[in-house]
């Protein structure tokens, strides 16, 4: 706690003299609280730890011609299920002043940062995820010249209340060479060739591999990356490499190997047709600030699932993790096409038809797939109609340690209605057919909105297979001059919550949620 108002005292020191040197100061920020009262419910399995669990953030952040500077205040002392162990405290652990001079910015505290993919380097914050692994140190981005932008930088990693002891270095390129060739501006292209090092120091660990040999830990690890993308007309292609030196870790059982990864992606868009595909290999690329963590803390870089982010609820049941510590082969494609209004197929208000087909595999065994249609059709004009179909094959005991193979197929119909022209109504009715795992599920919503201030919507999800058990729930939504307040009560399925390949397990949960949010500028 001395610590955070130290933090804060300095911050407040700098800002002063930065608002007496420039008169523009911009001040923005936000709220976030996310409330449960809790109930214990035996028929789900949720038990009642605490009378009120929180999970609550605010942030600032002041900007000017030559400073900016930001700071983040987190309280999580009785945090929401799934946050309990690691999670459990309050503070300010997010800090920073960025100094702006020219084309140069010197950033002093904690901050996030991305090399190319982030194959070798991605500090993000997911507070969904319970991911942020913030670097607390310093960092330099250049543009010493048209066309190119050069970064350098140093820190420690968060983890949960703590920063790892292990340093973090690196240092990112990138050039483009369209800003240097104006024939190649005039056509629109845009070509870009850039590359990256990251240096992780660690000192020696105690970890034996018998009762008298230690194994002798290399103190350095190095991981570079290259890359190029060309953008031109309706084309657009994307190359990555990188490579990783000897890591030994938990999460490859501490073997002394190399580690590589590989992505290729290509898009086509013109007149109303679009055409994605990619490809991505990699092996022993697992990249921890410290070697023997665990779970989803203290990674510095990410590999992207290249599997579709599913919104709905029974698409997303199962939801696929990257599995960083071995290997995979990842293909993802997708294609979509807006057929025009008043034609055969488009009729009187268009359609949009999109196919996706994403698989993932490792020496021979499949660890994910699925196949998805979706079609959106405006049947008049205050109708709208979204189906959708997908099968999907999810390998449990790979993403999960447990379950074998769960093979679906999954239905969906979305209906829109403009009653009028503040109130809506969107209706879903989901259907899964599994004969693996629990069985069967259904899903229903209705949701009712009042433009501009009122939103109200029930949802139930329903097993029909195994448990015959019934997720509830139902919402009240306010919202106006930037405050958003959404009361509710119900039932949270226990599963895993995961976005761009990365997953946080959720237990269940029973009771009323309050969430509140606010965003200002001053």
């Amino acid at each position: 706690m001395r610590r955070s108002l130290l933090y804060i005292a300095l911050l407040c020191t700098c800002l002063g003299s930065m608002a007496q040197e420039d008169n523009k100061v911009k001040v923005t920020g936000s709220v976030q609280s996310d409330m449960l009262v809790p109930m214990r419910d035996e028929a789900i399995g949720a038990e009642k730890t605490e009378d009120f669990q929180t999970n609550t953030y605010a942030d600032v952040m002041l900007q000017s011609k030559w400073v900016d500077a930001g700071l983040r205040f987190e309280y999580l002392d009785h945090p929401l299920p799934g946050f309990e162990k690691d999670f459990k405290g309050w503070g300010v652990p997010h800090f920073w002043v960025k100094g702006k001079y020219k084309n140069t910015e010197l950033t002093v505290g904690t901050f996030y940062e991305q090399f190319g993919l982030g194959l070798i380097l991605r500090t993000y914050e997911e507070r969904s995820l319970g991911v942020d692994n913030s670097l607390l140190g310093a960092r330099v981005v250049t543009r010493p010249v048209k066309g190119v932008t050069i970064k350098a930088l140093t820190g420690r990693q968060r983890r949960y209340w703590g920063w790892n002891k292990g340093l973090v270095s690196g240092a990112d390129a990138e050039l483009n060479i369209n800003e240097w060739i104006p024939a190649l501006r005039d056509r629109g292209t845009e070509i870009m060739i850039g590359g990256s090092w990251v240096n992780k120091y660690e000192k020696q660990e105690d970890i034996f591999v018998d009762p008298t040999h230690k194994l002798n830990l290399p103190k350095y690890v190095n991981a570079w990356d290259v890359r190029a993308s060309l953008n031109t007309g309706p084309w657009s292609l994307l190359a990555e490499y990188a490579h990783k030196s000897q890591d030994p870790s938990f999460d490859n059982g501490y073997k002394y190997t190399t580690g590589s990864a590989a992505v290729l992606s290509g898009s086509y868009t013109k007149s109303g047709l679009s055409l994605l595909v990619q490809v991505k290999r990699s092996e022993n690329m697992s990249f921890r600030s410290r070697r023997s963590m665990i779970g989803t803390s203290s990674f510095i870089n990410h590999l992207p699932a290249f599997t579709q982010q599913q919104t709905y609820a029974l698409a997303s049941l199962y939801p696929y993790a990257t599995q960083l510590a071995g290997g995979e082969w990842a293909w993802q494609v997708e294609a979509g096409y807006n057929f025009k209004r008043k034609t055969k197929l488009g009729g009187k208000y268009g359609m949009n038809l999109k196919f996706n087909f994403s698989h993932v595999r490792w020496k021979g065994e499949t660890f994910y797939q699925d196949i998805d249609v979706q079609l959106s059709r405006k049947l008049s004009r205050t109708v709208k109609l979204n189906l959708m179909y997908m099968n999907q094959r999810y390998n449990m005991t790979v993403v999960e340690g447990h379950g074998g193979m769960v093979r679906s197929n999954i239905f969906i119909a979305d209906a829109n209605f403009q009653l009028s022209k503040k109130t809506s109504l969107r209706a879903e009715l989901q259907y899964m057919s599994t004969p693996d795992d629990k069985g069967d599920w259904l899903y229903g919503l209705v949701e009712f909105s009042l433009a501009p201030h009122w939103m109200f919507s029930v949802s139930d999800l329903y097993n029909v297979g195994e448990t015959n058990i019934h997720y509830y729930h139902g919402d009240v939504t306010f919202s106006a001059a930037g405050h958003r307040v959404m009361l509710g009560f119900g039932r949270t399925r226990a599963g895993y919550n995961c976005s761009g390949g990365v997953c946080r397990y959720v237990p269940a949960s029973r009771g009323f949620t309050l969430s509140y949010n606010y965003n200002f500028s001053i």
